[in-house]
C-alpha cells in the first residue's frame, strides 16, 4: 500500500481528525496576506506556529498574537479562527487528545525554541501515516516532550462577551491613542465608572487599565511585524514618546522592541 504525503504549503488531503496518529503536521503558506478563516473547531488539539508574519487566533476566551518563532496552542474542540493581515508562513500540528495532559486548558501563545522550530520543520516531511514504530515515532515524542516544556508568551488580550463591555473593547481597539478616563468610557454605554471597572474585572479578570495596556502590546507587535518605526508606533498608541512606550513593551516583555523581535527573526 502506498502512503499517501501530506501537500507541500496546502494542507492535508484528508481530515487530520481522522489520521490514526499522535501527531500529524503540515506547512502553510499565504503569500498575498490578509487571510481569514472562519470560526471552525477541531476533535484534535492544535498548534498553529509561524516562521514569518503575524497571526491572530481569536477564541471565545478572547484574542491570542502569534509573532514570528511563536505559536498559538489550541486546546480540543475548541471554536477559533485565524487571522493574518501579511503574507505568513508556518507549520501546523495536530494532537491526539489526551496526549499532552499538561498543556493549557484555553488557548496560548507559546514560545518556541531552536529545537522545537527544527523538530518541526522535519516531521512536516513525514507521510500521514508514519510508522508507529521508529525514527519518526520516535521523533514525535520528543516533540511532544518540548511542547510540554514550552513557555507561555504574555501575548493574549481577553475579551468580553457582554454586549456593552465589547462595545467598550471594540472602541478602544479602534482608536487606541485615546486614553480618555475610564469615566469617559463609562459614559458611552450608559454605565457608571465604578460599575465598567467592576464588570470589566469579573468578566475577564483584570481591569479595564491593564486590559487597555495589554491591547497595546498585541497591536505594537503587529506594527512591529510590519517594520513599522517605534516613534510611528508610539504615536499611533497615544505615547508621549517612543522612550515612553519602549519603558513599557520592556517592563510588560522583558525586552526592548527591537530586541523583542531580533530574536523572532528566522
Amino acid at each position: 500500500m502506498t502512503i499517501p504525503k501530506r501537500r507541500a504549503s496546502s494542507g492535508f488531503p484528508v481530515n487530520p481528525d481522522g489520521v490514526p496518529r499522535t501527531v500529524v503536521t503540515t506547512s502553510f503558506s499565504f503569500a498575498s496576506g490578509a487571510q481569514e478563516t472562519k470560526f471552525h473547531k477541531h476533535r484534535k488539539a492544535q498548534l498553529l506556529y509561524s516562521r514569518y508574519g503575524v497571526m491572530k487566533c481569536e477564541a471565545q476566551q478572547g484574542l491570542w498574537m502569534v509573532p514570528p518563532q511563536c505559536a498559538v496552542w489550541i486546546p480540543p474542540n475548541t471554536r477559533h479562527n485565524v487571522k493574518s493581515v501579511k503574507p505568513v508562513s508556518g507549520y501546523c500540528l495536530f494532537v491526539e487528545p489526551g496526549a499532552l495532559p499538561s498543556m493549557p486548558r484555553l488557548c496560548s501563545t507559546i514560545s518556541v525554541s531552536p529545537l522545537l522550530r527544527e523538530l518541526l520543520a522535519r516531521c512536516v516531511d513525514f507521510p500521514i501515516l508514519y510508522p508507529l514504530k521508529g525514527r519518526e515515532a520516535r521523533l514525535v515524542s520528543i516533540v511532544l516532550d518540548e511542547l510540554s516544556a514550552a513557555p507561555v508568551e504574555k501575548l493574549h488580550l481577553p475579551m468580553p462577551t457582554d454586549l456593552r463591555l465589547r462595545r467598550i473593547a471594540d472602541m478602544m481597539m479602534a482608536d487606541p491613542s485615546n486614553w480618555a478616563k475610564v469615566s469617559r468610557w463609562a459614559e458611552n454605554i450608559g454605565m457608571s465608572e465604578r460599575s465598567l471597572n467592576r464588570h470589566f474585572r469579573r468578566e475577564i479578570g483584570m481591569s479595564l487599565g491593564r486590559w487597555r495596556q495589554q491591547m497595546r502590546i498585541i497591536l505594537a507587535i503587529q506594527m512591529l511585524s510590519q517594520k513599522k518605526a517605534v516613534k510611528f508606533i508610539a504615536d499611533e498608541l497615544g505615547y508621549e514618546d517612543a522612550s515612553s512606550f519602549v519603558t513599557m513593551f520592556r517592563k510588560i516583555l522583558g525586552a526592548s522592541p527591537a530586541r523583542y523581535m531580533a530574536q523572532r527573526v528566522s
